[in-house]
């Protein structure tokens, strides 16, 4: 871990193709979510490209808005192995993304047939001076990633079982 990262790893008692699945639906990322942030899926088709563009729909009590809206683009996309993007928000009315310059990344291990090691990571060293001037890095305690993470382990598991 470096000063501008945060992660944590949970070994999961699903296979690493179920979990990911799982992370690769935008329906399921507000119950996976250990913030409490995450609303509604705008775009709820499964991320199966790097580029591709899902929208989250957001509440923070602290943000101007309290209701917003992030855009996220996909960086990285290798079944069943890793999946990550860069959070960003749409600006004027012309579709322009802007991002923030941090990533959330999830990092798949299998330890055995049924058992996947899950690491997420949240990265904010791209983050822009001028946007480190209104919002702290990271803006939420590790036990989020903690929860997010024990959520994923609940969710993946019910569903495999689904």
């Amino acid at each position: 871990m470096s000063e501008e990262t945060v992660s944590v790893a949970l070994i999961v008692a699903v296979p690493a193709a179920r979990v990911f699945a799982v992370l690769a639906d935008p329906t399921t990322h507000s119950a996976i979510d250990g913030t409490g942030w995450v609303q509604d899926a705008v775009d709820q088709e499964p991320l199966t490209e790097v580029g591709q563009i899902f929208r989250i729909d957001m509440y923070h009590p602290n943000h101007p808005d309290g209701h917003y809206r992030m855009a996220n683009k996909v960086l990285v996309l290798d079944a069943p192995r890793a999946i990550g993007w860069l959070p960003g928000q749409e600006k004027g009315d012309d579709d322009h993304l802007e991002f923030g310059g941090w990533t959330w990344h999830y990092d798949l291990v299998p330890v055995g047939p049924s058992e996947t090691e899950v690491t997420l990571t949240y990265d904010w060293s791209a983050v822009p001076q001028y946007i480190r001037e209104y919002i702290q890095f990271p803006p939420f305690g590790l036990e989020h990633l903690t929860n997010s993470l024990q959520h994923l382990a609940e969710l993946a598991a019910a569903t495999s079982q689904a």
